[in-house]
């Protein structure tokens, strides 16, 4: 029995494998195949009687002509053009040159199996673009991935002997044209040296040079209408690209969800481990736990007398006596000794940040009281949910299970994510409420060229042949909204991305529809799907803006609530009513404190330019406890040494300069290869840290803030290194690829593992805490 040959020639079942490369010609036929090539008639000797004789050659040489009918210029089919040609059971093909290069084969139909790209979606194999295949590769059910080169020509020339065989096995005859490039992939069956001559699936470098090469050609178009997997240089069907898209086959889909929930467990645990320690008050933290406790007693914040955090942690007054005694005497008339007061005020507080963070650390303190495990419980929750929204993001984008569960393994084993998920700050709700959102973006990307495909399929044309196409419900442009306004309820600095990713729909859907066949009607995008775009992306995130307010524009005392009843005359209050109106100025106020002279003049030590966030060039402390004399509290330091505590929220150093290399080479595979899925990470990225490098004001920034970067350079990273990966038959590439990625992975890990005590507040001796400060900039 003949093995099955090399992937990167026939696939197993004998039709062509699939040609990642838009440059590259159709692979050889296989037995299925009802057509077959010869060379030039000139090149066969009249009347061989050893190619004559070969009932299986895959080329039967064309019959010895009349001389009258050689001076005839025009090609003869073989039949008489006088008469019907009745049928015939002769099962030999006659084949002929074309002025312009092809050839005219009467060949027996057969029937065609569905072309390999349908097959590999029936199997749920979906044919991914070509700079990233990872996962999808023909199966090698006899594992034959590596046999010697003359093995493999010898397997395809018996595939080629069993595409004649089938062919002369078959009944009526036909009339078809084959193009030249088709007979030159078909001699390559006939001819094993041409198997040398035409290489198999080329190496990742190669593939990524053609790209380029050919991408800077087209940059102005790829820079948003697609990648080349899009275009008919790929030999797809229109429907086929629209149909594009992640693993589709249960059993994938049943593996993905398994290394979603098995990530999110894993990251769970690991941040669940002395979450309730220290137990005060760490950095910023002093401001939103507690307004969150006022938010579950009143529905909007209240102030809180100066040395709270005291009264709260271990009931002393001392420092409320010492900064504000009129409040302690109000709230405590029969002395401090026997007073219940925790310190919050009757007085509404002026808050800089929206509500629903806050909202979200009170569902922790109302589950487990107001403690440090309370108020940092949610963040717990959502550093989890946030691993499993990048692994489905990841997947999604890459196409592959794979990638995506690699993406969300880095982010599991990021410092920054991980000190973030275990503080009661909020950029760990605003983040991952954004990953959900771009994420609900990508997928609305791929059901609007699904419904097309659907349309198109519906009218039995091949495209939409110049229609516009109509308009098209997307359900998942409304959750996108669901999810940007969610965001920008915990952090304002939303509405970047949420700008950037919806001007990109819209040149999405100018591109699904060119790509369907719309031609100049495509442009009906900017009505069809603009429109609608706007109303589910801004308008949807405006109206959960503001539901997000409703415990603040129902109460009576919050700050500014009364503002529209004192001002009825100003134009937002006559526009939009009273509690609108005071909305409209709180909101107004809030951003003049944001962009005003005094927070513009306030330092911080650990304030950070924002060029060097990517980088680590400084990083922030949380928390330090300094000076920790050798024999308390178990320091082991030796004489004339300390030990100290501290949490430092920084990020993994390996994994963040890894994550650096690869944005620039995802900025070139997305502007000069035109690969939209690198496009989507590196947009990702840039809306949310370009406008943090336009704050020229003075005002402190720190470095936690990127936070809403890590999930985007994090996938990234591992798209990358999916490059590096290589297909699954690559053979020894992938070997080589797979353990690359495998060592970078680890040294990932293991850098995570080192740096674990200082961001966990961990006892360590001041050299080894030295050990981990790599650069001047971390103390």
């Amino acid at each position: 029995m003949t093995e099955p040959p090399l992937p990167s020639t026939v696939t197993p079942d004998g039709r062509a494998a699939d040609r990642p490369d838009e440059d590259e010609a159709p692979g050889p036929a296989g037995p299925d195949e009802t057509q077959a090539a010869a060379p030039p008639a000139d090149s066969v000797p009249p009347g061989d009687p050893t190619a004559q004789a070969d009932p299986v050659s895959p080329v039967a040489p064309a019959p010895q002509a009349d001389p009258a009918q050689q001076a005839d210029p025009a090609p003869s089919s073989g039949l008489d053009s006088q008469a019907e040609p009745a049928p015939s059971s002769d099962p030999i093909s006659l084949i002929g040159p074309v002025p312009d290069g092809g050839l005219i084969a009467i060949v027996p139909p057969v029937d065609l199996p569905p072309p390999p790209q349908f097959a590999a979606r029936q199997g749920g194999r979906i044919v991914e673009p070509a700079v990233l295949r990872v996962d999808t590769a023909s199966p090698d059910p006899a594992g034959q991935l590596d046999k010697d080169s003359d093995t493999d020509r010898a397997q395809t020339m018996a595939a080629g002997e069993s595409a004649s065989a089938a062919v002369a096995q078959a009944a009526p005859v036909q009339t078809a044209l084959l193009e030249r490039p088709r007979a030159e992939a078909l001699a390559v069956v006939a001819d094993p040296a041409a198997d040398q001559a035409a290489p198999a699936t080329p190496s990742a470098v190669g593939l990524t040079a053609r790209r380029l090469k050919a991408g800077f050609g087209r940059w102005a178009s790829g820079l948003v209408w697609g990648p080349s997997a899009d275009r008919a240089e790929t030999g797809l069907s229109v429907v086929e690209r629209l149909r594009e898209g992640p693993p589709s086959d249960r059993r994938d889909r049943r593996i993905a969800w398994i290394v979603t929930l098995v990530l999110v467990g894993l990251g769970f645990a690991l941040r669940l481990v002395g979450l309730g320690f220290p137990s005060n008050f760490i950095f910023d933290e002093t401001f939103y736990p507690k307004d969150a406790y006022s938010l579950l007693q009143y529905g909007y914040e209240r102030s809180w007398v100066g040395g709270a955090n005291e009264i709260l942690v271990s009931g002393d007054y001392s420092v409320a006596q010492e900064k504000e005694p009129e409040a302690v005497a109000k709230y405590c008339p029969d002395g401090v000794e026997t007073c219940t007061w925790n310190g919050l005020k009757d007085e509404a507080a002026f808050i800089v940040h929206p509500q629903l963070g806050k909202w979200l650390i009170a569902l922790g303190i109302k589950i487990f009281g107001f403690n440090a495990f309370g108020w940092r419980f949610a963040s717990l929750v959502f550093g989890a949910l946030l691993i499993g929204a990048v692994v489905r993001l990841g997947r999604r984008l890459s196409r592959s299970t794979l990638i995506g569960g690699l993406a969300g393994l880095l982010i599991c084993c990021d410092g920054l994510s991980f000190v973030m998920s275990r503080i009661g700050l909020l950029d760990i709700f605003q983040s991952t409420f954004l990953v959900l959102a771009v994420g609900a973006v990508v997928a609305d990307r791929d059901h609007f060229r699904h419904r097309l495909a659907d349309r198109i399929e519906a009218s039995g044309a091949p495209d939409l042949q110049g229609a516009a196409g109509g308009f098209i419900f997307r359900p998942w442009l409304l959750a996108a909204g669901l999810m940007f306004g969610l965001s920008c309820s915990v952090k304002w600095n939303s509405i970047y991305p949420l700008a950037v990713f919806g001007l990109l729909v819209v040149a999405w859907s100018v591109s699904a529809r060119r790509l369907a066949g719309a031609r100049g009607r495509r442009w009906s995008a900017l009505w069809l799907d603009g429109a609608p775009a706007f109303l589910s992306l801004v308008v949807v995130s405006v109206v959960v803006y503001v539901a997000s307010w409703f415990s603040w524009l129902t109460s009576a005392g919050g700050y500014d609530r009364d503002w529209g009843q004192n001002h009825p005359e100003d134009w937002s209050v006559r526009l939009f009513g009273r509690a609108l109106g005071s909305l409209w100025h709180y909101t107004v106020d809030t951003y003049n404190f944001h962009t005003g002279d005094y927070i513009n003049s306030v330092g911080h030590t650990y304030g950070s330019n924002p060029w060097g966030w990517l980088i680590l060039l400084r990083p922030i402390g949380f928390d330090a406890v300094n000076d920790i004399q050798p024999g308390s509290q178990g320091c082991a330091a030796e004489a004339g040494s300390t030990c100290l505590r501290v949490i430092s929220a920084n990020g993994t150093p390996l994994l963040w300069w890894l994550a650096a290399l690869a944005l620039l080479a995802g900025l070139v595979w997305w502007l000069a290869g035109a690969d939209w899925r690198f496009g989507v990470t590196s947009l990702g990225l840039l809306s949310t840290w370009v406008p943090w490098l336009t704050e020229t004001g003075g005002r402190p920034l720190f470095f936690f803030y990127a936070i809403t970067m890590i999930p985007f350079t994090a996938i990234g990273l591992a798209m990358a290194l999916g490059v590096v990966l290589g297909p699954a038959a690559a053979g020894r590439r992938r070997f080589v690829g797979a353990v690359i990625v495998g060592v970078i992975v680890a040294l990932i890990i293991l850098d995570f593992a080192f740096m674990y005590p200082v961001y966990t507040d961990r006892l360590l001796t001041r050299d080894h805490w030295q050990w981990r400060m790599w650069l001047s900039g971390w103390i």
